[in-house]
């Protein structure tokens, strides 16, 4: 392959497309611009063939050298900000990297042979030229220890964007809660790049209403994020101060409580839930209206094969990861290049229900449950805005439910027996008894991850 046949992300922002921007709660950058400057301290050239490694403390920068890298290193590591420290030595061996793009002076005295700097504002520099396809490394989220390396390619990795087309009317401004360092926000960094749009970036010490506010005064038409993201925004009474035009649910499972909340929140609007993983890639995408995805789906569907085992959705496609990196990898795909992406679907008519993460059951009684089927049952009542499900532990029956509840807004304290025996009837309708919460606590917050995940601790 001739370099001039290589994909790029430089290739999609020409000289000719102005106005484009990426930002955060502190600068705005003209994309047009990355064509003749640099956040590198115009040192892009040694950094050329070279394994690096992405580590700084915000997203503009990250994803500015993301830009400029793209083409010419051989492969970069994507750190997000919330990496236990102690991981850094295992995942420097294990990627290979010999090169450190960051903003932290502490980098002196590990032995990597090549450290740069980012920094702001950009400073001119001569264009450059794309070499190579750069192999883009992501960290597994979610996982106890050290996280695993997902290999992609681009090409991989925008594959999905590439066979929607380019998108109809103005160029859209995107957004997303996410980080752009994980999969879920660097889907939507790459739409902004291939859509010939802007985006605005996420800020998690940023209060929601400014951030909403931020949102409007940067005229954000598109925005992702994960169905707990959306609630917390639900909750927070700012959503009354926003109007996109596309809304889009990922990472967690998309109930019908949450699709419902966001139509009402958001009536002029299209909402959306996606189906990714940084495994698997971008599987699919389901606009009805409804939770789960339709029956017909499985099988070859525009490219992306599925299947079910063991109530496992499996996924091939050429939009999946091609390995796991490392010395002690393990194998990503099974025989037949089937992706298990370890979330257990059930049939229902003519429509599959994401019920959980096979990783995620907890044990009631000697019996295994999903804490997310338990959830969406809660979360249907209308006085509930969220809702996590967990195990405690009994001397009687080895375990019990437990299910802490954040009423919606407005709901009058007063009702909150009243609340709490309807919530136990509903679940007495619709689960198993075992799986019927012992206990429910209303409460005024629930945490999430750093990724935007429902965070999930057993009591």
């Amino acid at each position: 392959m001739s370099p001039r046949e290589i994909f790029a992300l430089r290739d999609h922002l020409g000289a000719e497309l102005k106005g484009r921007t990426l930002s955060d709660a502190h600068h705005v950058v003209s994309l047009t611009d990355i064509l003749s400057h640099t956040v590198l301290g115009g040192r892009l050239r040694e950094l050329s063939g070279r394994c690096v490694l992405l580590k700084l403390s915000d997203q503009l920068r990250s994803g500015l050298a993301m830009i400029e890298l793209d083409g010419i290193a051989r492969r970069m590591l994507l750190c997000p900000p919330d990496l236990d420290p102690a991981y850094l030595d295992t995942l420097i061996a294990d990627a290979g990297i010999d090169a450190v793009i960051t903003d932290d002076d502490g980098w002196t005295n590990t032995g990597v042979a090549l450290i740069v700097t980012a920094q702001l504002p950009l400073e001119a520099a001569a264009p450059a030229k794309t070499e190579r396809a750069t192999e883009w490394l992501m960290l597994t989220s979610g996982t106890s220890g050290v996280p695993k390396i997902v290999g992609h390619t681009l090409e991989a990795l925008t594959g999905a964007i590439v066979a929607e087309g380019p998108p109809r009317g103005p160029a859209p401004v995107w957004a997303t809660f996410y980080d752009i360092r994980r999969y879920g926000g660097l889907q939507i960094f790459l739409r902004a790049i291939l859509s010939g749009g802007s985006m605005v970036l996420s800020d998690p010490h940023e209060a929601l209403a400014d951030h909403v506010a931020r949102l409007n005064a940067r005229g954000v038409s598109h925005i992702s994020g994960t169905p707990s993201h959306w609630r917390k925004l639900l909750m927070s009474g700012s959503a009354t101060q926003f109007a996109p035009a596309y809304v889009r649910l990922s990472g967690e499972i998309a109930d019908q409580a949450v699709l419902d909340g966001l139509k009402a929140a958001f009536p002029n609007a299209s909402v959306g839930h996606a189906y990714a993983s940084t495994e698997a890639g971008v599987g699919f995408a389901v606009s009805d209206g409804l939770e789960g995805f339709p029956a017909n789906y499985l099988g070859n569907r525009n490219g992306v094969e599925m299947k079910v085992v063991d109530g496992s959705l499996r996924i091939r496609s050429t939009r999946t990861a091609h390995a796991y990196i490392g010395r002690d990898a393990a194998a990503l795909t099974d025989a037949d290049g089937f992706v298990d992406s370890g979330d257990i679907v059930e049939l229902r008519g003519d429509r599959y229900y994401f019920i959980g993460r096979r990783g995620g059951i907890i044990n009631i009684g000697g019996l295994k449950v999903h804490p997310e089927e338990i959830e969406a049952v809660i979360n249907r009542h209308p006085d509930v805005r969220m809702s996590r499900a967990k195990s405690r532990r009994s001397p009687i029956t080895g375990g019990i439910v437990v299910a802490d509840v954040i009423l919606a807004d407005g709901c009058d304290p007063a009702r909150t027996k009243e609340i709490r025996d309807q919530i136990l009837d509903q679940c007495r309708a619709q689960l198993a008894s075992h799986k019927v919460p012992a206990v429910i606590r209303f409460v005024e917050a629930l945490d999430v991850t750093p990724a935007g995940k429902l965070a999930r601790t057993d009591a």
